[in-house]
């Protein structure tokens, strides 16, 4: 007999349909509640649970490109599911077989977050080899089904583009724009085939390499705006990733999976008794819109994350690099950098990129042993006055690359490095090293325990600034394969170090937001967010960016030039105050007016930062973009809202900031920041309407809204 499994967990449905036959439909993942007598068979039949491609094996669909009608995804059958719950919430598990191969289909919920973690494992119980060529983390047929209007009228996709410089830079469209159409017969004629017409369009987010994140971030949301509800997701992997939105029988289908063949040179093959775990992905099922989608992945993304002091009490960075040194320290020039730091209120100092070679510093990278050109007196010097002036000592490094020029680079043999075609993969001056080799591991170990045990560093920025291609052969069943068990080593080995050096905090960089994904920041407290160098535009990256990482993760540069005026410093200022600040600038040659909106700053953020760990992100107008004349973004901790506006090149001097949460309320308002330049800001309680004033372009505000 064939039976509907059904779960509500953290307000999310899910109905689970075995037949009679054993197949496996997922038909309900949605806040909405389930009726199954609303999905007639041809409907139910599209919902498979998974998707799974092997090496020999047909497909069963007319499916172009997509990856829909794999096999033996579509032959395997019920075995059984558990329903259980551990320290994190409950945790669903279904079986799957056929002949041996075995997957077992996980969703692990969190409590505190409509949000659950997925991921498929499978197993080779045959007794001959099995190559997989791709298996979902995550498959959903369905989405904006049920109502009166098609989903071409109905849906709306948010994608989230991005791009060195240009990060997190949000847009959305209907699925036709995308290039998403029904191309069903409107005819109720039969088709002399038997099978209906179906798209073979497919609108694939996707990335190759070792820069995850280097054209889209993971991630994505589709809104469906005649049941007002949203489905989110996130892919968690600093390698290939793969996501499809298409079309089958009829219905809009999510895909989520890791590499795979034919888009990411991706395959493994599996010896008898071997397993495959895919990638992780999250969903999240809400009703609302996209701000409420990411609401609830902030929520999780916190409970998932490895419990660290930087993301509790979110210490003030300085990183001389941005607009500063750009990787040309001395003593010499460090000295007054370290002490403007310290009277300004900063905790940390971060010596960035140059401090290990006399000159040219980029293709030489490898041994990271301090410059003596640099530091005559040794590198302990400016790292001693550090500590002295009351702030922890961190430096740059980019420990998974050697430039071609290192020293050490010829004396290693070639299994140190990615190799495809027989050759080691070159990029930008630099090898990639590979971090399934216990000897690539044991050398990164000695480099840590040096910056920390002999020289004292308490922070480590960790950039990383090359594509290492689609990954290496040696080694493994597919280049795809190397480049997936090598991200997936060196995440380990970044693990290891937090045990080895628990006090230390290790950044997420890459060339700014090139790996900002919860396949590292899952582990890291504190992610780059771009290496913009124009303060103007920085003002949407920081405003998107909690929709890519939690506020407190979210490292925002601020650095006044050295040329600019007091509204050029307070705009700088307020781009990083309800995030992380990441303090730069020649802070020792800005005049004592412009400094003190410095230090205000970061006395204001102090008082605040408490606020920024525990609030859930906001967009009264929308997620900022390059194109918008204003931006607008805000932080709700409960008893009070933070609101930072910026005015860019908008001809009109007002902004009306609609705050639908608060609507009823009596609440006061004030500029915050800065103190002595406040602008004029109305709260109305009846329209649940902020009206503020910023009467100079290109000038930015805090605003405090409290009950």
């Amino acid at each position: 007999m064939g039976q509907m499994l059904e779960w509500k967990e953290s307000g999310i449905r899910v109905a689970v349909e075995v037949t009679d036959e054993k197949d496996v439909r997922l038909l309900h993942f949605s806040p909405l509640p389930f009726s199954a007598d609303a999905l007639p068979e041809k409907v139910r039949k599209q919902r498979r649970l998974l998707e799974l491609q092997c090496a020999g094996e047909d497909t069963d669909a007319h499916h172009g490109s997509k990856t829909i009608g794999t096999l033996p995804a579509g032959r395997m059958k019920y075995v059984s599911h558990t329903d259980a719950r551990n320290d994190f919430g409950r945790k669903l598990e279904i079986t799957l077989e056929d002949g041996g191969l075995r997957a077992v289909w996980h969703a692990q919920f969190y409590d505190g977050a409509a949000a659950a973690r997925v991921w498929t494992e499978i197993t080779n119980g045959s007794k001959e080899d099995v190559t997989l060529e791709s298996v979902t983390s995550f498959a959903l047929t369905g989405i904006c089904f049920s109502g009166i209007c098609s989903w071409e009228e109905r849906a709306v996709l948010y994608v989230p583009d991005n791009s060195w410089g240009g990060e997190c830079q949000w847009h959305e469209s209907s699925l036709p724009e995308r290039g998403l159409y029904s191309v069903l017969s409107r005819s109720t004629a039969p088709d002399p085939s038997g099978e209906q017409n179906a798209s073979l369009r497919r609108f694939v987010l996707a990335s190759n390499g070792t820069w995850s994140t280097s054209e889209y971030l993971p991630m994505g949301c589709l809104t469906d705006t005649e049941t007002g509800t949203s489905l989110a997701w996130q892919t968690e992997t600093h390698g290939a990733w793969y996501t499809e939105l298409g079309e089958a029988g009829g219905q809009i289908y999510l895909r989520l999976s890791g590499p795979n063949e034919t888009d990411n040179h991706w395959s493994k093959t599996l010896r008898p008794g071997e397993s495959f775990v895919t990638v992780k992905a999250a969903v999240t099922a809400v009703e609302g819109g996209f701000e409420r989608a990411m609401q609830e992945l902030t929520k999780y993304r916190r409970l998932i994350r490895r419990p660290n002091e930087d993301n509790e009490k979110l210490p003030v960075i300085f990183n001389d690099y941005m607009n500063c040194l750009y990787g040309q320290p001395t003593t010499e020039k460090l000295f007054p950098l370290i002490d403007a730091a310290a009277k300004a209120g900063c905790e940390y100092f971060v010596i960035d990129a140059g401090w290990y070679a006399d000159g040219f510093w980029w293709d030489g990278v490898g041994e990271w042993l301090p410059s003596k050109a640099r530091f005559p007196g040794g590198i302990r010097e400016p790292l001693d006055r550090i500590r002295e002036r009351g702030m922890i000592p961190g430096l740059w490094m980019e420990i998974e690359v050697m430039g071609i020029n290192c020293p050490l680079a010829d004396k290693l043999p070639d299994d140190w490095f990615f190799v495809r075609h027989g050759k080691r993969v070159i990029d930008h001056g630099r090898y990639q090293l590979d971090f399934r080799n216990p000897a690539v591991r044991e050398h990164a170990d000695g480099i840590i325990d040096r910056l920390v045990d002999e020289y004292g560093a308490g922070y480590i920025k960790m950039d990383y600034n090359i594509n290492a291609g689609v990954g290496t052969e040696l080694g493994a069943d597919s280049a795809g394969d190397g480049l997936l068990e090598h991200t997936r080593a060196y995440k380990v080995w970044l693990e290891r170090q937090f045990v080895r050096h628990p006090g230390v905090v290790i950044e997420n960089c890459s060339s700014g937001g090139m790996r900002m994904c919860y396949g590292l920041l899952d582990i890291q407290s504190i992610q780059s967010t771009s290496d913009q160098t124009d303060y103007h535009r920085y003002a949407s990256i920081a405003g998107a960016s909690a929709s890519a990482v939690t506020p407190e993760q979210s490292a925002v540069w601020s650095y006044p030039l050295t040329d600019g005026d007091e509204e050029e410093t307070i705009f700088n200022m307020v781009n990083a105050l309800l995030l992380r600040i990441h303090q730069s600038g020649h802070l020792a040659n800005l005049s004592p007016e412009r400094f003190a909106y410095v230090q205000e700053g970061i006395t204001y953020y102090k008082s605040i930062r408490s606020d920024i760990a525990r609030a859930l992100p906001i967009w009264p107008v929308g997620v900022p973009t390059f194109a918008d004349q204003w931006c607008c973004f805000g932080l709700d901790a409960g008893e009070k809202a933070y609101i930072a506006v910026w005015r860019l090149e908008s001809e009109s001097d007002c902004l009306t900031i609609p705050l639908p949460a608060m609507q009823g309320q009596a609440r006061s308002v004030r500029c915050a920041y800065p103190m002595d330049r406040s602008v004029p800001a109305q709260w109305n309680p009846a329209s649940g309407r902020l009206c503020v004033r910023l009467p100079e372009r290109n000038t930015a505000r805090i605003f405090e809204i409290a009950k």
